[in-house]
């Protein structure tokens, strides 16, 4: 039954751009979802993802969008083959893609950081401590319910439009809670990681020295 996590958490990453906020580059984008939401925003955004098929889905919404809206650019990449502008973005964000991709991908991200920019990775890991365990039997009433509600309504939904949306291909993490947040403060000193429900973690990391913002 439907229920997109990373959708659940936009509001929350959203919260995290910094002020006067111009440039975005969405990683990972799939369907588009979050780039949307950020051009709708008038940020000029620039979003990639490996997958042909949801990098097409992504693109649809520009058909029916209204005059003079401005639309991300979306472009079939691999991040890790792509030279990313230095010192470009002022917002960059990650939803569920980082663990498709050695960790190490968020130096390059870092990289292309302007000065304030605000790097944020809505991040997967498996379970591998009782704590990971704890937060994830917590989860698992709450999914349940979330996933009835979504699924009754995408399910009128579907009768009405006949059309079922492409998904972004899935992975199962591997790197684990404890080792991210090493690799993490290597990588981006400074940054703040939050464990979040629904089997996520949220990453924030500013470019300047003082951190991630506020979570």
């Amino acid at each position: 039954m439907p229920f997109d996590h990373n959708d659940h958490y936009h509001p929350l990453l959203l919260r995290q751009m910094p002020p006067n906020c111009r440039t975005a580059l969405d990683v990972g984008c799939g369907t588009g979802r979050f780039a949307w939401r950020l051009a709708r925003l008038g940020v000029e955004v620039d979003a990639i993802d490996p997958s042909e098929e949801v990098v097409a889905e992504a693109r649809a919404p520009a058909a029916g969008s209204t005059p003079g809206e401005r639309a991300p650019r979306f472009r079939c990449a691999d991040v890790t083959e792509v030279r990313l502008p230095k010192a470009h973005y002022d917002f960059i964000s990650c939803l569920a893609s980082l663990h498709h991709m050695p960790f190490g991908t968020v130096a390059a991200l870092r990289d292309a950081l302007a000065p304030g920019g605000v790097l944020v990775v809505l991040g997967c890991y498996p379970e591998r401590t009782r704590l990971d365990w704890a937060w994830s039997l917590a989860a698992v009433p709450v999914n349940a319910v979330v996933r009835l509600a979504v699924f009754v309504r995408d399910r009128l939904g579907s009768a009405v439009t006949g059309r079922t949306p492409a998904r972004a291909p899935v992975a199962q993490p591997t790197m684990p809670l404890l080792q991210i947040r090493r690799e993490a403060a290597a990588l981006l000193p400074g940054c703040r990681i939050r464990r979040l429900l629904f089997w996520r973690y949220l990453l924030v990391f500013r470019n300047g020295g003082d951190g991630g913002q506020a979570l």
